[in-house]
C-alpha cells in the first residue's frame, strides 16, 4: 500500500509564494515519476509539474518560469515551489506518483489534495 502526505497549501496574496510538499511511503520499490496536478471548480484537471526518475521535468505552459518542481530521492519526496502566484492558480492541487511496487507490479496513486487559494 502507498501513502502520500501532502502539505503546503493555503491562502496567499497575488504575487506571493507557496511551497507544496508530497512524501510517498509504503510498498514502493522505485518511483518512475511524481507530479502535481490541479483542478479548479468547473475546470478540467491539468498537469502542473512532474519529474521523472531520470530528473526530467515537465511544466504546464501557464506555470513555466514561475513554478519549480524538485525531488529528494532518499525520502521519495517532491516539492513544488510556486512563485509569483496569480488568482488563476487557485485550485485543488493533488500529488500523483507512478511507481514500481515491492511486488514487482507497477501502480499509480493520488494524494488527497491540498487547496491553494490566491487572492487578488
Amino acid at each position: 500500500q502507498v501513502q502520500l502526505v501532502e502539505s503546503g497549501g493555503g491562502l496567499v496574496q497575488a504575487g506571493g509564494s507557496l511551497r507544496l510538499s508530497c512524501a510517498a511511503s509504503g510498498s514502493i520499490f522505485s518511483i518512475n515519476s511524481m507530479g502535481w496536478y490541479r483542478q479548479a471548480p468547473g475546470k478540467q484537471r491539468e498537469l502542473v509539474a512532474a519529474v521523472t526518475s531520470g530528473g526530467s521535468t515537465n511544466y504546464a505552459d501557464s506555470v513555466k518560469g514561475r513554478f519549480t518542481i524538485s525531488r529528494v530521492d532518499a525520502k521519495n519526496t517532491v516539492y513544488l515551489q510556486m512563485n509569483s502566484l496569480k488568482p488563476e492558480d487557485t485550485a485543488a492541487y493533488s500529488c500523483h506518483v507512478d511507481y514500481w511496487a515491492l511486488s514487482g507490479s507497477r501502480g499509480t496513486y493520488w494524494g488527497q489534495g491540498t487547496q491553494v487559494t490566491v487572492s487578488s
